[in-house]
């Protein structure tokens, strides 16, 4: 039987990516997938593509989630994976000296404000069958400092924190409904295409972006999809609060203080 078979779950962000690769993966297990993002015309080909249901979703805003909540009231798995690294719509600065307050937030808001609220949909989605599994996508920058990208450390790391809040507080009402975090390092997705190109060095940008990686290779979206499969799945039962570092062997060692 498909580990997911009859679980409603709820994934942020899917239209590409981890996120993407997270929705096929939990459809592919049976589960019945909702892939919401704020690019409409990406997430609702992304969900043809897949099988699955789409919802729109700002995953800053509120009322989104109200909106979601009705659309969806019940659900077994939420995964929270919308997020940005600032440079999208900002070239920077995003040092701890140089960056600006409008860009601090607006990282925040995404990454940090977005899976509280998911989280608190999450809880409110799972609490009446006192069970479900929230998973919230950080990243290897929420347990070092990145000089260069000061906002998305700060609020990957506080959603690694948050995680924990979520577990301890589920676990303290008694509900069977488990929080943990993915801490993902060099995955090869989408945004790194402009840095490695598609010219005759394109095997040694790679090589060199992984060098100081034990595995020496990027890690695959498959891979990070995998790991969320089984903290959704009832075979993780017993996990809560914990935080599953995908890296290639990157923070097991000095490697893991960046330049």
């Amino acid at each position: 039987m498909p580990r997911l078979a009859g679980k409603v779950c709820v994934v942020t962000g899917a239209a590409r990516g981890i996120g993407r690769g997270i929705a096929h993966a939990f459809h592919a297990e049976g589960g019945e997938v909702i892939l919401t993002d704020i690019d409409q015309s990406g997430g609702a080909a992304a969900a043809a593509e897949i099988g699955c249901r789409f919802l729109p979703l700002d995953v800053r805003e509120e009322a989104d989630w109200a909106a979601l909540a009705r659309a969806v009231p019940v659900a077994d798995v939420v995964v929270n994976n919308a997020g940005i690294t600032g440079f999208e719509s900002s070239p920077g600065p995003h040092d701890p000296e140089h960056a600006s307050l409008a860009d601090w937030r607006a990282v925040h808001a995404t990454n940090l404000d977005g899976t509280f609220l998911g989280c608190r949909y999450a809880i409110a989605a799972m609490k009446d069958r006192v069970t479900g599994s929230i998973i919230n996508v950080s990243s290897r920058s929420g347990l070092v400092g990145i000089p260069g990208a000061a906002a998305y450390a700060s609020s990957k790391a506080a959603v690694r924190n948050h995680t924990k809040s979520v577990a301890l507080w589920c676990a303290q009402n008694g509900w069977a409904i488990r929080c943990n975090s993915i801490h993902p390092a060099a995955i090869l997705t989408e945004m790194w295409e402009p840095l490695l190109g598609d010219g005759p060095d394109r095997a040694e940008r790679m090589a060199a972006f992984v060098a100081d990686t034990p595995l020496k290779r990027f890690g695959g979206i498959s891979e990070v999809a995998a790991l969320a499969v089984l903290l959704a799945s009832d075979e993780a039962g017993y996990i809560t609060g914990a935080e599953l570092n995908i890296d290639g062997g990157l923070l097991a060692g000095s490697a893991a203080s960046p330049g």
